[in-house]
């Protein structure tokens, strides 16, 4: 991805949670946009959020930010002046969700076994003898 891409998709994301901040409430539901993905021609942009709550709840969040995806895409064009204007992609994003699930093995995982003592007389340093 190159440079203004780059500066382009974090101007976008600064925007957008600004815009859902102040305009959307979810009720029980913890939102944030993790990332958003611009393509090089600037015809597409893709949010991947974040929402903390359960499962039904989440498809709720996303189908409410997809049906007012117009008056999102309008207000954000209002505040970042671009060429052409990207269509938003909504998508929800388990990364955080799989990282922790991930941690919490890690941490349930049995202690390590101490190596099986080597014999008297021969390390890794001392040669065997005849």
């Amino acid at each position: 991805m190159t440079h203004r891409l780059k500066r382009v998709s974090e101007l976008m994301r600064r925007e957008l949670c600004t815009i859902l901040e102040r305009d959307f409430r979810f009720e029980g539901v913890l939102v944030t946009v993790h990332e958003v993905s611009v393509t090089p021609d600037l015809k597409q942009c893709f949010v991947y959020l974040g929402a903390i709550g359960k499962d039904y709840q989440k498809e709720d969040v996303l189908a409410k930010l997809q049906k007012s995806r117009g008056v999102i895409q309008r207000d954000l064009y209002k505040r970042v002046t671009l060429r052409n204007s990207p269509q938003l992609v909504f998508r929800m994003d388990n990364s955080i969700e799989r990282g922790v699930r991930v941690l919490n093995i890690i941490e349930n995982l049995p202690p390590m076994a101490d190596p099986a003592p080597e014999a008297e007389g021969e390390g890794p340093d001392t040669p065997p003898q005849p």
